[in-house]
């Protein structure tokens, strides 16, 4: 491996954009620079490509291009299915999503506790799984939406969102899940998922830009205007489009589609792999999620007994970018909320460190990253207080 490499693998933060996608966004900042909104010409050509851009993600989605709604990003995305719903059904106060939900979706549902919104919490198992039956107790005729996440963001554990989702509408109930982390990883077909009213998707997790994301609003969800002003997206959304964006997201939906199969054959491999190196070469490791189904490109190891911050410290010594958990939680000491609700010990929750892999990995960057890991474990093994 060669010296200033860097080894990216952390791909569930963000993505590196693709040069097809920028070639494709350039224009619309310069040239083709017109509101889309507007009546004449050159305006109109460039709704008619923001419309093709809507086409693609709504191809991506396997919905039709009508239910997509541009956003900013993810988290605006589960803000506006969450208040939306909230608002549009006044007569229901209860939200029911799961204590390993990303801060989008959990500090939502905290802020509306606050103003006397009745929240539950579903807990998972130490795998991260969700527990069924505690939907089915929990779920009832004064529940106004259930946010779940597709696949978690620090483990890459998968949700059954239609088993899930099935429960939600026989209770009357709106399903809204956030798909920021399953969108590149897992096929998203909405036509063959009737359970699930809304969906989000982030850009920046699929090779286009931070900034830009989709909703998808199944025909004749009830959803209220949470950013009022102008009648863009169908009165849903006000604001002018971010036209270069929303063009790059529709390149980058269609890449992303087209390279799945091959996405989850490299990924899976090298996942596995470098899994396999760890606990073949350092004892006391754990890998969070491993017994339940997760998304091809993630891990999540924790090491017993030293500090996560310093591993990451020490892997970027070695030009290796990885996270000890979600990039929007970083900037706190405490163990993550996800890995403490699957009830990890506390000396291995400090630790943990996730691995988000791409097609641009490789396999000598695995067995790189295996080394690099085995030797830091053992120097700080060697300075930890709690060292046997």
């Amino acid at each position: 491996m060669s010296e200033n490499k860097i080894i990216y693998m952390d791909n569930n933060a963000t993505t590196r954009v693709y040069q097809e996608v920028l070639d494709a966004m350039l224009p619309y900042f310069k040239d083709q620079y017109y509101n889309p909104s507007s009546m004449y010409s050159p305006a109109g050509a460039v709704h008619k490509e923001m419309e093709k851009a809507r086409g693609e993600v709504a191809d991506f989605l396997g919905c039709d291009p009508i239910e997509v709604c541009f956003v900013s990003c993810g988290s605006e995305g589960d803000n506006m299915a969450i208040r939306g719903t909230i608002e549009a059904y006044p007569t229901k106060n209860h939200i029911i999503t799961t204590r390993v939900e990303h801060p989008a979706v959990i500090e939502t549902c905290k802020s509306l506790e606050r103003l006397g919104y009745r929240i539950t919490l579903l807990d998972v198992d130490n795998d991260g799984n969700i527990n069924i039956d505690d939907l089915k107790k929990a779920i009832n005729d004064n529940t106004a939406i259930v946010s779940i996440m597709y696949a978690n963001n620090e483990t890459g554990v998968i949700f059954p969102v239609k088993e899930i989702g099935e429960i939600v509408k026989n209770a009357g109930a709106v399903f809204h899940v956030d798909a920021v982390q399953a969108a590149g990883k897992l096929p998203l077909i909405m036509k063959d998922e009737p359970y699930i009213d809304m969906l989000t998707i982030a850009g920046h997790k699929i090779h286009a830009p931070k900034g830009i994301g989709a909703l998808y609003i199944k025909k004749g969800t009830k959803l209220r205007t949470v950013q009022t002003g102008g009648h863009q997206e169908r009165g849903r959304r006000a604001g002018t489009e971010n036209v270069p964006y929303i063009i790059g997201l529709g390149k980058a939906a269609s890449m992303v589609k087209a390279e799945l199969p091959k996405f989850i054959e490299h990924t899976s491999k090298l996942r596995d792999k470098l899994e396999e190196e760890v606990l073949k070469r350092i004892k006391e490791v754990k890998i969070n999620g491993k017994g339940a189904k997760r998304v091809s490109n993630t891990t999540n190891i924790s090491f017993k007994n030293i500090e996560g911050e310093a591993i990451l410290l020490l892997l970027d010594g070695y030009g290796i970018c990885t996270s000890s958990g979600s990039a929007c939680s970083s900037g706190t000491l405490e163990p993550s909320p996800v890995l403490q609700a699957m009830g990890v010990p506390f000396e291995y929750a400090h630790s943990s460190t996730r691995f988000s892999l791409s097609l641009d990995n490789t396999m000598d960057e695995i067995m790189y990253t295996a080394d690099a890991i085995e030797k830091i474990v053992a120097r700080l093994r060697d300075i930890s207080p709690y060292r046997d």
